[in-house]
């Protein structure tokens, strides 16, 4: 009776290490696809830089804005 209580104590405990083994499987596998920290490196750094070019493009296009709407106010005046 004992003996059959522990052999089934032990199967329990074999299926339980099955289960944890698949689960850290699955987390190891999931790691895996996960950026790097270098990775997440450079992708702030690129999005850095496009922050600056957005910046200064904004910045070309107000300049443009005003330089156009001198010439529209020079042409449209003298017509």
């Amino acid at each position: 009776m004992k003996r059959d209580y522990i052999g089934i104590l032990l199967e329990e405990i074999r299926d339980q290490n099955r289960a944890v083994l698949e689960a850290v499987g699955m987390i190891q596998a999931k790691i895996e696809t996960l950026a790097t920290k270098d990775e997440m490196k450079v992708v702030a750094d690129d999005v850095v830089m496009l922050k600056f070019a957005m910046t200064e493009t904004n910045k070309d296009l107000r300049s443009l804005d005003v330089r156009v709407s001198r010439i529209e106010d020079k042409l449209f005046a003298v017509g």
